[in-house]
């Protein structure tokens, strides 16, 4: 079992000195409840520790697209070329996808392959592929440079196609219903291996590759493998990328840009003074203390009021409201009192600024890692709702290829 907290909250800390997490009151919850069914994580999953350092620092090569725009027009001209002709690479690749200098017809031929040696080398390769929902929805497994291994799940819908995005490959947060979460940190990705992820996706799409015929890519979201917020200078430079304006980046809006925590307060309060109107969502999972310690065993850092609070802040400095991520799982965190408290909890900190998405399990025969039954499922919606929260129940595509929340595990088996 994951050690808890019952510590005593602080009248005054600073950022440094996050509250401890105490248990839930006891109080909060009806009598009937201790009555009823329970499971915790430890009675199948033995907890493993929180890994802030990944275990390999190995930096892959340098990539057009680690660079400023004023680092990409140096470079060009360390090369014996024009500055202008970065311009004319980042067309190619913010516009047209390409990497490939047969099809950069507008530069020098004698100039293509040493500039494509030098700013573009390799740095995704794709080992496997796999497709759900009529090929609409495809999960693809990256080798980088290295031979870390991290996936992207690329989902289209009748009005949209969103992109799920890796930062990290593994991820140290150690939450135990989470199989990336059981890998461990490898290594933080760069920039570019995040906008290399989305490049492969834009092309996929620009090529008609995904039915039912060309299009382009709207939506990205940061929650396939690992923390985000744990990478952050290489996930802002990323972001950056790509909502800035072509040709200096892929022209996308940033609301259309989703960044997922499981709740590094200081790390949500500086993503607040960006100055960017991402949106933000919040892998909560439990309201109470005493049970998300041991569902996001960085709780025993920073508790649900911190998380909360910052979240608060980051709607309040940006006017975008957050998005709650609720896992629903089996007899664990799907009492109607979880509900009510959830409720209550976000409706003290204000109304109008939170919307909650549970999100059905996988399920799971045998294991207590399994959806609730539907019946629950809708009761805690029904409960929520009477707070006057929004709540719609999150999609799951590509559960059947292990590609829906959770499950990315970068596995080779067939």
């Amino acid at each position: 079992m994951s050690p808890r907290n019952p510590a005593r909250r602080a009248s005054t800390r600073t950022a440094s000195q996050p509250r401890q997490a105490p248990q839930a009151p006891q109080a909060s919850q009806p009598r009937q409840a201790s009555r009823a069914p329970q499971v915790r994580p430890s009675d199948e999953t033995p907890a493993v520790p929180i890994q802030l350092a990944p275990r390999r620092r190995n930096a892959p090569p340098r990539h057009f697209a680690d660079l400023t725009t004023e680092e990409r027009a140096d470079a060009v001209t360390a090369l014996g070329h024009k500055p202008f002709r970065a311009r004319q690479l980042a067309t190619h690749y913010f516009e047209h996808f390409s990497v490939d200098p047969e099809t950069w017809t507008d530069l020098p031929a004698a100039a293509r392959e040493s500039m494509a040696s030098a700013l573009f080398p390799p740095l995704l390769r794709s080992t496997k592929v796999l497709t759900a929902d009529r090929g609409t929805t495809v999960k693809t497994l990256w080798h980088l440079f290295d031979d870390a291994r991290i996936e992207s799940v690329l989902m289209r819908y009748p009005k949209r196609t969103t992109l799920c995005v890796s930062t990290q490959a593994g991820c140290g947060m150690a939450c135990p219903f989470c199989a990336t979460g059981q890998l461990g940190l490898t290594r933080n990705l760069s920039a570019a291996e995040m906008v290399e992820q989305v490049r492969e996706a834009m092309l996929t799409l620009a090529n008609g590759e995904i039915p039912p015929g060309p299009t382009r890519l709207n939506n990205i979201v940061f929650m396939g493998m690992g923390e985000g917020l744990a990478n952050y200078t290489a996930l802002m430079a990323a972001i950056r990328m790509f909502a800035a304006e072509p040709p200096h980046g892929f022209g996308m809006s940033a609301r259309n840009l989703t960044v997922s925590t499981v709740g590094l307060a200081p790390a949500i309060t500086r993503l607040a003074s960006e100055g960017l109107p991402l949106t933000l969502a919040l892998s909560l999972h439990a309201p109470d203390d005493d049970l998300r310690s041991e569902l996001v065993p960085l709780n025993q850092r920073y508790c649900v009021d911190d998380v909360l609070d910052a979240t608060r802040g980051y709607f309040e400095a940006t006017g975008r409201r957050v998005s709650i991520e609720y896992a629903l799982i089996k007899d664990m965190n799907d009492q109607p009192w979880r509900a009510d408290l959830l409720g209550s909890i976000l409706n003290k900190r204000g109304r109008g600024w939170v919307h909650v998405n549970p999100i059905p399990l996988n399920p799971t025969p045998g294991s207590i890692w399994t959806a609730s039954d539907v019946e629950v499922e809708r009761k805690f919606v029904e409960r929520l709702r009477a707070h006057k929260i929004p709540t719609t129940i999150r999609d799951t595509r590509g559960s059947d290829i292990d590609g829906a929340c959770g499950q990315l595990a970068a596995e080779e088996e067939s």
